[in-house]
């Protein structure tokens, strides 16, 4: 069994540089791509604006774009779903012809507090937000990773109920991984007496982190959506570790915040000083975890770009300079996308151990 698993490793190590390889080339050309495009377009009027480049990769989007050949440009169009004064409005993305004409009085707002959301501009110049339940990038991306995790976990779930003894395919790709999470992560923090009822959630989001900073990685459809880079989404799993640490906490995690062993009373009573503490960092904790994991993606996501930005931001104050430097950035690029590779898979582990540990923390039995 142990010799299985040290095989499935090896080829789990494998298939990652053979991933990581293909990963460098598809991305760079994409990258480069979008750069060039920007460049081109901007050659005549301004210099190239690498900061808007940047920022428009990472943040989400109406469409999603494939490529580009001259001025020729081929996205996907989404649905887009609005609710604005009692009334639903459906049409399909491309109407607004990549943000540069509006439809039925809305448009792609191009800066400002509304910047890149679909708005309303009244008479006096106002932009109203109406209620947006649009198809965007981000979400039309949650949508695949999600189908694809049922459909894998689904498959593995029914090998196990056929009493297959030896893994196979998908199964033993994934059972060292499923293994590791449930020995070194949630008996570990948990114990064994409680792992059991939070072992699906922490599978769940350990694979969810996985899968999409993998996707994220990958620049062209149906993968590229930066769902782990986005404060939504990394918000919604902080709440769901907030929700269950809270209402799966028993009365000696309370006991801790309010009433905290071995800290004098004055710091309790008159000065409840401790319990102030200990509340707010039952709140910041969950908000911690939000923000590391976002804050990580985002960054890779920008570093990357950035050194592809710099071949062309060179290039615009000669051609000479533009060559010497394209090297070099090619060099930081490679280094990069392994390095955001392991990220992907760091990040989804300090997120379940974190979330592991808070939950051992709620549910610790007293010593006393």
């Amino acid at each position: 069994m142990i010799k299985g698993y040290f095989v499935n490793i090896l080829f789990f190590k494998k298939l990652q540089f053979l991933i990581s390889f293909l990963f460098l080339v598809v991305s760079f050309q994409s990258y480069a791509s979008e750069t060039e495009k920007e460049h081109q377009t901007s050659t005549k009027e301004e210099k190239l604006n690498a900061g808007k480049l940047i920022i428009g990769h990472i943040v989400d989007a109406y469409e999603w774009h494939l490529a580009d050949w001259g001025d020729t440009h081929l996205t996907i169009p989404l649905p887009v779903i609005l609710i604005d004064e009692g009334k639903f409005h459906i049409f399909m993305s491309s109407k607004f012809h990549h943000g540069n004409e509006s439809y039925k009085g809305y448009e792609i707002a191009q800066g400002g507090r509304y910047n890149g959301k679909i708005v309303r501009t009244i008479e006096d110049g106002t932009q109203i937000r109406p209620i947006d339940f649009s198809f965007t990038k981000n979400a039309f991306g949650l949508f695949i990773s999600s189908a694809l995790m049922l459909l894998i976990f689904f498959n593995v779930a029914k090998m196990y109920r056929r009493g297959n003894e030896v893994p196979k395919g998908m199964q033993a790709l994934l059972e060292p991984v499923i293994l590791f999470v449930r020995d070194e992560i949630a008996i570990k923090s948990i114990g064994k007496k409680h792992y059991r009822k939070f072992l699906p959630y922490l599978l769940t989001v350990f694979f969810f982190i996985l899968l999409n900073n993998l996707f994220g990685l990958i620049p062209f459809f149906p993968f590229g959506a930066n769902l782990t880079g986005n404060l939504a989404i990394t918000g919604v799993l902080a709440l769901f570790t907030f929700i269950i640490t809270t209402f799966r906490g028993n009365k000696n995690y309370y006991r801790h915040i309010f009433n905290t062993l071995g800290v004098p009373w004055w710091l309790k009573v008159p000065l409840p000083l401790m319990p102030i503490i200990e509340l707010v960092g039952v709140f910041t904790k969950p908000f911690v975890l939000m923000i590391r994991l976002f804050a990580n993606i985002a960054a890779g996501h920008i570093v990357i770009l950035g050194f592809v930005s710099l071949i062309f931001v060179f290039g615009q104050a000669s051609a000479l300079q533009g060559f010497i430097i394209s090297p070099l950035s090619v060099i930081l690029l490679v280094f990069m996308n392994v390095l955001e590779l392991l990220v992907a898979f760091i990040q989804a582990y300090v997120f379940t151990l974190l979330s592991s540990i808070y939950f051992g923390m709620a549910v610790e039995e007293s010593h006393h």
